[in-house]
């Protein structure tokens, strides 16, 4: 699934390609991509028409487009807005954007919106774990801005669904050590808080293995047996390594996740343990081991980050 680095790349793609431009037509092929989204595909194909595209916003792994109903606005504040049209990639989800509306649709088109310009934005998703939906916007209940900072949102609103999201470990308004007082009172193990979204947003399996391999802390460790200074690496841990990937657009390992181009990531190339179960731990030269974790896998090296 992708994660912060991900959907950043994606959603600075979206804020140079689609921000300021009108929508002429929406058209919505599967009604399982819009399943959460109020009236579903055919109140999605009525409304979107018009609409002026005011921002590209992100937080966590989730990903919305301002809209303003009047395009004689410009480029209207968050709060103006006429609401958000909201995106999660979900394990396969696509954000395309092309210039001729007459080329052949890809496969797995769920949704495309065409521009006055002719030009198109295709949700692509493969495996239909991904959504669109138009929601309402409400103030966030910091009173900070709506996107982590630097992800393109200067209003102090976001989407209903995503009100929940906490902020992410790059934000720089985020405050890291009220978060590791949050972190030690979980009841729980220390890979499951990375990945608790309500905590602190856009990590995922990825990289929750990366930087606990980084801090030399095992993710079954808990919480109750961590010092203070020791969660407080792992977190600092987790914001460098999603700061590396997003300077290398990502990690793709298939075509799967692409930027709005169809551009793959490249930050695979410089994993030290996802995905490299069988190979020798950069650090030590073990061999690095994958473990079951809650319907998915931890990897991570059995000498450098001990078992509890």
């Amino acid at each position: 699934m992708p994660e912060l680095p991900e959907v950043e790349t994606v959603r600075a793609g979206l804020e140079a390609h689609v921000v300021g431009r009108r929508i002429a037509a929406a058209t919505v092929g599967s009604t399982r991509a819009a399943r959460r989204s109020l009236g579903g595909a055919a109140h999605l194909e009525q409304v979107l028409p018009d609409a002026v595209v005011t921002a590209a916003v992100r937080r966590g792994k989730f990903v919305w487009l301002t809209l303003a109903g009047e395009p004689s606005r410009g480029p209207a504040e968050p709060a103006e807005s006429a609401g958000a049209l909201l995106f999660h990639l979900g394990m396969s989800g696509q954000l395309l954007v092309r210039q001729d509306p007459g080329e052949a649709p890809p496969r797995h088109l769920a949704a495309r919106l065409t521009f006055t310009d002719d030009g198109v934005l295709d949700f692509v998703d493969q495996r239909t774990f991904g959504y669109l939906a138009l929601d309402a916007l409400v103030p966030t209940a910091d009173g900070g801005p709506g996107g982590d900072a630097g992800a393109g949102s200067a209003g102090a609103v976001l989407p209903v669904q995503v009100a929940h999201i906490a902020r992410d470990l790059l934000d720089p308004t985020l405050d890291v050590p009220a978060l590791v007082r949050r972190v030690k009172l979980r009841r729980t193990t220390i890979k499951r808080a990375l990945l608790d979204q309500t905590l602190a947003s856009g990590v995922g399996n990825i990289y929750a293995d990366e930087a606990l391999w980084r801090a030399r802390v095992h993710p079954e460790r808990p919480i109750a047996a961590m010092a203070p200074v020791t969660i407080r690496r792992v977190l600092d841990q987790a914001a460098d390594v999603m700061r590396q990937a997003l300077v290398q657009g990502g990690t793709s390992f298939d075509a799967l996740y692409v930027n709005v181009n169809g551009a793959s990531g490249y930050f695979d190339r410089s994993l030290a343990v996802y995905g490299q179960e069988g190979r020798d731990c950069p650090r030590c030269g073990s061999r690095i081991v994958r473990l079951a974790f809650a319907n998915r896998s931890s990897h991570l090296c059995p000498r450098c980050q001990r078992a509890p």
